[in-house]
């Protein structure tokens, strides 16, 4: 699966999710964009499914990345949240990533294949150990009031975030993503401004 030919695929089959979701695009739109046959596409990725799984590990392992690195290099847990917040903002802003992918096909999970199913869960798994340990670090630290459970904290979040990206997206308008993300930062911040 390595090489260049791959990774074009992979990121022509993002953008195409992104933009048609799980249903709406097939080999012939990626082999079009790409400029490639379809079989070559069969030799990287035999099945749709299977391209779309490869996708969504990628998508989970470029954030799991992130997530780290805002581990490591930020002391304080509500900043990491609001840095994870202001990624997708900008992501959004810039249209470089207007959308999480395992979030949107999680809204499509009753049609999705089995194995990319398992993929959006393991998604949000991944997504609530973070936010949930970095919950508890920043009550412990005593820069995040929990109003709630850390459970209910962290799914709130998780809702908010996907929830902006959504409201954004239909209104052609970033500044909601924005206003969302501030009010649910600043409902858990302890030092309220």
């Amino acid at each position: 699966m390595q090489g260049e030919t791959a990774e074009r695929i992979l990121d022509t089959a993002n953008a195409l999710l992104i933009d048609r979701g799980y249903s709406a695009f097939s080999y012939a739109d990626i082999a079009e964009t790409v400029k490639i046959r379809k079989a070559s596409i069969h030799h990287h990725f035999p099945t749709k499914a299977g391209l779309v799984v490869a996708v969504l590990r990628r998508h989970r392992s470029r954030i799991s990345d992130a997530m780290k690195a805002l581990d490591t290099h930020t002391e304080n847990p509500l900043v990491r949240i609001r840095n994870y917040f202001r990624f997708w903002e900008g992501c959004i802003e810039d249209s470089s990533l207007s959308f999480c992918i395992g979030a949107l096909l999680g809204a499509e999970m009753p049609s999705l294949p089995e194995e990319v199913q398992t993929e959006v869960r393991l998604h949000f798994s991944m997504l609530t150990e973070w936010f949930e340990r970095t919950l508890k670090a920043g009550s412990r630290a005593r820069t995040v009031h929990l109003q709630s459970t850390v459970a209910t904290e962290a799914q709130l979040l998780i809702a908010v975030l996907h929830g902006a990206m959504l409201s954004a997206r239909a209104t052609s308008n970033s500044d909601i993503f924005r206003s969302l993300a501030q009010t649910a930062l600043s409902r858990i911040s302890a030092t309220k401004s």
